[in-house]
């Protein structure tokens, strides 16, 4: 056997130039490899949603008819118009107003029902459930039922109304009233789903506030709004953001309600018609004035961002916080 007395271990010079390469690559891996991760997402986004928004903005920029080869630049044209069109100011007021009766009474009622849900009660798994059945119903099967219910003839709403001696209301006719429905329609398939959000957030709220709360005399409607309300402030923005982009872009529900008399239009005097409706009648039938159409969807897209801030704003003055600060 021979022994190799000369065999010395490698210096330190020597081992760092073997790890050098591992240790580039790691540093590589931490500093790239997260934006590897996300990159799907954006591409993604990039494809189906960012591309499409811009040439939407780019369309409405010209006299993009559908049925033409050629489009017409006509640079600001179409908003200029849309600032002087009635019918297009027509269908902003019917959207907020539908948008105000459903979302505020939406919140309150899926805050209440959430703090309900979330005390002992028996069979509260199958209550939690039942809540979320409005939401995963088809939205057509909803309001074909509610536009029967407030029929003018035979719905149920005016049923009840001459049972206590009123007179009917042209729940479809009369544009406030028609408001009203389409809101409570509305309201119906959503409150399910923002209470079960709210309840998610109540749960992760640490109990031992309410305990001290309750030792120091407080109720349950103070440690509601001074606790648990203020805590809930980022979940009741996330919930708010989400009804006002849904809110402000109604188009199935109104539209249904209407199925017998001029869908589109929201009823024979445009009773309820919103912006998305509108933008569909210029984009497509009758008119297909994509880029008029295309005017109206950049509009809306702006309202969104406005109604969606103002919200913001309002709700970070809701109620103070546990700790006094804001």
């Amino acid at each position: 056997m021979t022994v190799h007395l000369d065999a010395r271990p490698p210096t330190v010079e020597a081992r760092a130039q073997a790890r050098a390469p591992r240790v580039r690559f790691s540093r590589f891996d931490m500093k790239y490899s997260p934006y590897l991760y996300v990159a799907p997402f954006f591409v993604l986004f990039g494809i189906f949603g960012l591309y499409p928004l811009v040439y939407t903005f780019w369309v409405s920029l010209h006299d993009w008819d559908l049925l033409a080869v050629d489009h017409e630049f006509v640079g600001l044209a179409n908003y200029t118009a849309l600032m002087g069109d009635t019918d297009f100011w027509h269908s902003v007021v019917n959207t907020l107003g539908i948008f105000v009766l459903s979302t505020v009474p939406q919140m309150l009622l899926a805050l209440w029902l959430a703090n309900l849900l979330n005390r002992q009660l028996r069979a509260r798994t199958t209550f939690r459930m039942a809540v979320l059945i409005p939401n995963i119903t088809s939205t057509a099967a909803v309001a074909i039922v509610f536009s029967a219910l407030f029929g003018q003839q035979f719905g149920m709403f005016n049923w009840m109304l001459d049972l206590v001696g009123l007179d009917p209301i042209g729940w479809k006719t009369n544009r406030y009233a028609s408001w009203a429905a389409i809101a409570t329609m509305v309201d119906w398939r959503w409150t399910g789903y923002n209470a079960l959000i709210f309840l998610a957030a109540m749960q992760a709220i640490p109990r031992d506030l309410y305990e001290s709360a309750a030792i120091d005399g407080a109720r349950s409607a103070r440690q509601f709004w001074s606790i648990t309300v203020p805590l809930l402030k980022p979940t009741i923005i996330f919930a708010v953001i989400i009804s006002t982009i849904g809110g402000l872009q109604l188009f199935t529900e109104p539209r249904m309600f209407h199925a017998g008399t001029n869908p589109i239009r929201g009823g024979p005097l445009r009773e309820s018609q919103t912006m998305t409706m509108y933008m569909f009648e210029n984009a497509f039938a009758p008119h297909f004035n994509f880029g008029y159409g295309s005017a109206v969807a950049w509009l809306l897209f702006a309202l969104i961002a406005i109604v969606a801030l103002i919200n913001v704003l309002l709700i970070r003055k809701l109620g103070g916080s546990v700790t006094g600060e804001d």
